[in-house]
């Protein structure tokens, strides 16, 4: 054999190797991205345990919907009233905690009270402002979901959007069968202003109408804004 002949079949030999070596890269390779792509995330439901367990526990139990204990563990009990959550508030009623039952109890929702805002966020303001303002003026719409914003930065109210709209007794809209009719483009608009840090509202944290409110605690309030039907108030 030639020494020419002799390379060429030394290059066909490295030739062959960088290929096998290549295959079996991306063999690894495809099969981390399908290990990884595949991953589908874990849903409480009945049987779940864990911290996600707790937090749905907490929630649903400061709001009224669960009486049990918060252990952590999705019993029959926890199932029972995220059904009844459900119920109230338009969504599948299957008992399971899966993304958008999450969102609507703020605990995936990424909610804080450090002025970053979700979509989810946005969606549940956007409720609250066509339940509770629907009809009033833009300005009045607005400094609704600024009233929900202000709660959600003042020490004395839950520290979500989610939390403040939920809380028990703040918002009697989410009990009431106009609750899960999807929000006005309108309403979401005045949801988007208020979150980009229009108020309205003179930074107060309550509001009512006078002609439909005989609570004198709630009219004893010092009154920062009047929009429209609703007296603003700190």
């Amino acid at each position: 054999m030639t020494q020419k002949a002799e390379k060429k079949r030394i290059g066909r030999r490295v030739l062959s190797l960088m290929l096998v070596c290549l295959l079996l890269v991306g063999i690894g390779a495809g099969t981390y991205y399908y290990r990884t792509e595949r991953i589908i995330p874990t849903l409480s439901k009945l049987g779940s345990r864990g911290e996600e367990v707790r937090k749905i526990q907490q929630k649903l139990k400061s709001w009224g919907y669960y009486t049990g204990s918060v252990d952590g563990i999705y019993g029959s009990r926890t199932q029972s009233a995220v059904r009844h959550f459900q119920r109230n508030n338009g969504l599948t009623v299957d008992g399971i905690a899966g993304p958008k039952t999450l969102s609507y109890l703020g605990i995936s929702s990424g909610s804080s009270g450090n002025g970053q805002y979700s979509s989810n966020d946005v969606y549940l303001l956007a409720k609250v402002i066509a339940a509770e303002a629907r009809g009033e003026p833009y300005t009045g719409q607005v400094a609704v979901g600024a009233v929900v914003l202000n709660r959600v930065s003042h020490s004395s109210f839950p520290d979500s959007v989610a939390g403040v709209i939920y809380q028990s007794g703040a918002f009697s809209c989410v009990n009431d069968r106009n609750w899960s009719v999807e929000p006005s483009a309108e309403s979401r608009k005045a949801a988007s202003d208020a979150i980009n840090g229009w108020d309205p509202s003179g930074g107060a944290i309550y509001y009512y109408n006078p002609a439909k409110t005989s609570n004198q605690w709630m009219r004893s309030r010092p009154v920062v804004a009047s929009i429209g039907s609703h007296l603003f108030c700190k």
